[in-house]
């Protein structure tokens, strides 16, 4: 379902770039909703029965082009840390460990401060991901480990974890996870059995089977026991008609003004051949919509690497960077008094438990799961062990002298004292925790190379509560506690890569809003781990997925996208035709235009004031004004949603704080809703640093409540102020400190000049404008028309 352009070329009505938890879902959804969709992933598909498994198949199973190395595994080593991704139709999900844990409530923070400075802000809830998650779940298909079984009750390593955390007090729980234990939905979980296909078939039309507790979830499921994203969305969204294009990796893209659409963006590829580099062809695709979503790494690459074409891009590109607090230990050689405790770490998937830390006094959230690796592992580890190899090497020979010495033939006693009873692997676990590190690493590039600046000694605190639960547990185990080989060489390994270009309520503070849209560019928008403005702490994959939904449901009612004009960088400039009245509202069809003022306001703020309402006469010294310039990026939203936000930047002026100060964030409601049904109150919340560097918050509210007309002008034009101290979350301004509180004025001589400033950008100005009129007029007749009995 594609069609030519008028230069001839491909176009679609969306691109989707990578198919990994992000990906997938938008690709299913926009094909669901009968849009061509085309994904250009990079890897290859891999059914069950491929993965890898010999040694020579695993040394060409790593991802480099250069070196003609086309496998799923994609080794990232930057000064500081390093990082493990995938590369492969399905993305993450063919080599993660399953657990699809929800973001927990209270780490959706709201402006948090940071031990090295900065934020984290999450600028959406648990309440706007829960219907998502639940979908999220439904088509994935998720379970608890069936622990509660004969044929799963006999895994050592859960039961462990299980009596460790109660031993310890801590809570303890068995996550869901993305595995087929039972045949169907419903049915009673075996192992080995054949897995019934979906409604939407197979997407490689190999039969699939129940886990067969085998620990290989890591290196890719050869039994298709693992409910990975080809077996689900991408099988589902190919159903409905999505082109899912193998060993196409996107290298650049950029906004397309094109004669014969008006709209979207091109997007370059390079189309790889395992045969050689020499057969690598090119190729370009355009669309009206773009979805990046090439992993963290790769989507914040991109968009480093492109960002030339794409001016006006948020300056926080490449910011709050974290590793989702991964930290990787082992328990080594655990006893039971004087024996061996076996906790056979290679039976079961890689994960069946977690241990939750919460957030609060202990300091910030973390999760402990056991980890599993795949039989074979053991091997190795035995032949790792020097001590007990040695010793067993030098019994063999004293016991084969012996026998010679004895005419014993049989040798069957001294072969197995010499392969050992196992002990190490045995009676060994990984310990896999994640959780909230600090987000306050820097992606950028050098020498047109991806490069981290990252350091792990502001999460010291984090990381050492992880460590020391872990070293509790260990010790409840009756086993030594090792680090990760590459810990005791200051370096930091992650799977969860996240940020880069994190989502927020406006430009200065992210690249896309909580939609995932990059600001400025509709259409365009990041659906992978990049959009994280901080750590997820649970595992993430089920947040990406939940907030690709939710992006996709913004997506879908909002109709095709328009670009803003005077966009530089795309194909080509030329006169475009503007549509009707394309900013109804959500579902209308169309762009979306922008809406902006200026607001100055003149006052007094006296020191060790509380409340303003008290203000009684101009304290000396206390003169306070402020003009800023207040914009909705997208207009029909602006007027949609209940609370009416904007942001608002400018600048503060008053002799306490040092004079002129620039804000450094801030945010503007319209007739929100207030304390009672028939009130409304008019926002402002301003953040800046005073002249002594100390960071000052703010906080305004106009009181709109029914009343004669009489009180339409004071309602409107005076502010009630409080200025804190710090840099003040919302929920937070009743327990801070307040430094001063006031009021605040619009003379008429600046409502005058006020009406002089409106401005908007975009397809429908005049009927913007209009709208923006009839709203704000219905809002006061609302408040202030005439009531019975009054």
């Amino acid at each position: 379902m594609t069609s030519g352009t008028a230069h001839g070329a491909e176009h679609v009505d969306a691109v989707v770039v990578g198919s990994g938890f992000g990906g997938a879902v938008a690709a299913y959804r926009l094909a669901e909703a009968g849009l061509s969709v085309v994904v250009l992933e990079r890897g290859r598909a891999y059914a069950p029965g491929s993965f890898p498994r010999s040694p020579a198949q695993m040394g060409r199973a790593f991802w480099d082009p250069a070196e003609n190395l086309y496998g799923m595994f994609d080794v990232w080593s930057f000064r500081d840390c390093d990082s493990l991704v995938a590369s492969g139709l399905g993305g993450g999900s063919l080599i993660y460990a399953n657990v699809l844990l929800r973001k927990d409530e209270d780490t959706f923070v709201h402006e948090e401060a940071l031990p090295g400075g900065g934020y984290e802000c999450w600028p959406v809830t648990r309440a706007d991901l829960d219907p998502h998650y639940d979908a999220v779940e439904r088509m994935i298909g998720v379970t608890p480990y069936p622990f509660d079984r004969p044929a799963y009750s006999s895994t050592l390593k859960t039961g462990a974890m299980r009596d460790a955390a109660a031993e310890l007090g801590l809570d303890w729980r068995l996550p869901p996870l993305a595995i087929s234990f039972a045949p169907s939905p419903g049915a009673e979980p075996g192992l080995g059995l054949p897995v019934v296909d979906p409604e939407y078939g197979s997407m490689h039309g190999v039969l699939r089977r129940t886990c067969r507790l085998c620990g290989e979830c890591d290196i890719g499921c050869n039994d298709g026991a693992k409910n990975s994203l080809d077996h689900t969305y991408l099988a589902a969204a190919r159903h409905r008609g999505a082109d899912l294009r193998t060993l196409h990796e996107v290298k650049g893209f950029r906004p397309r003004l094109d004669c014969g659409h008006g709209h979207g963006y091109a997007v370059d590829y390079v189309r790889h051949d395992p045969a050689g580099p020499e057969r690598r062809t090119r190729g370009t695709i355009t669309c009206d919509r773009l979805v990046l979503a090439a992993g963290t790494l790769g989507t914040s690459y991109l968009l480093l690497k492109n960002r030339a074409n794409f001016p006006g891009l948020s300056g926080t590109l490449g910011t709050r960077f974290s590793g989702n607090g991964d930290i990787l230990s082992f328990l080594l050689r655990a006893r039971d008094r004087s024996r061996t405790l076996p906790v056979s770490a290679s039976h079961g998937p890689v994960i069946t438990s977690a241990i939750r830390l919460a957030d609060g006094e202990g300091g910030r959230g973390a999760y402990i799961e056991e980890g599993g690796y795949p039989g074979f592992v053991d091997w190795l580890v035995e032949g790792a062990d020097v001590r007990g190899e040695l010793g067993r090497v030098a019994r063999f020979a004293l016991d084969r002298l012996r026998a010679l010495a004895g005419h014993d033939t049989n040798m069957s006693a001294e072969i197995a004292a010499l392969l050992g009873p196992g002990d190490l692997s045995g009676s060994s676990l990984p310990l896999l925790g994640m959780g909230r590190d600090v987000p306050d690493g820097l992606l950028r590039l050098r020498n047109e190379r991806l490069d981290v600046v990252w350091t792990a000694e502001t999460s010291e605190e984090y990381v050492d509560r992880v460590r020391a639960t872990m070293r509790r547990i260990g010790h409840v185990l009756g086993a030594e506690y090792a680090d990760s080989p590459a810990w005791h060489r200051d370096r930091t390994i992650t799977v969860h890569p996240l940020g880069g270009a994190p989502m927020g309520r406006h430009p200065g503070e992210g690249v896309c809003d909580a939609y995932g849209e990059v600001f400025g560019f509709p259409g365009l928008y990041v659906a992978d781990g990049a959009a994280m403005p901080g750590p997820v702490g649970a595992n993430p994959s089920l947040t990406i997925a939940a907030l690709a939904d939710r992006m996709c449901t913004r997506l879908l009612e909002a109709g095709p996208p328009v670009l803003p004009a005077g966009v530089v960088g795309g194909d080509t400039a030329c006169d475009r035709t503007e549509g009707p009245a394309v900013l109804g509202g959500p579902g209308a069809s169309g762009g979306r235009t922008s809406l902006s003022f200026v607001e100055e306001m003149r006052g007094f703020l006296a020191p060790g004031l509380t409340d303003p309402r008290k203000l009684d006469g101009m304290p000396e010294g206390g003169r306070f004004a402020f003009r800023l310039t207040i914009t909705a990026d997208n207009a029909a939203r602006f007027l949609a949603e209940a609370e009416h936000p904007a942001r608002a930047e400018g600048w503060i002026d008053a002799a306490m704080c040092g004079g002129r100060r620039p804000i450094e964030r801030g945010w503007f409601n319209l007739f929100a809703p207030g304390d009672r049904a028939d009130a409304r109150e008019m926002r402002y919340r301003l953040q800046f640093t005073d002249d002594a560097g100390r960071p000052r918050t703010l906080v305004g509210w106009k009181d709109v409540r029914p009343g004669p007309p009489t009180r339409v002008w004071p309602d409107t034009t005076t502010l009630l102020v409080r200025l804190l101290d710090g840099r003040v979350a919302e929920d937070a301004d009743d327990t801070a400190p307040v430094l001063a509180a006031g009021k605040l004025h619009v003379l008429p001589s600046d409502l005058a000049r006020m009406l002089t400033t409106f401005r908007t950008t975009g397809p429908d100005g005049a009927g913007t404008l209009a709208r923006f009129g009839r709203f704000f007029l219905g809002e006061l007749w609302e408040v202030y028309r005439p009531r019975h009995g009054s």
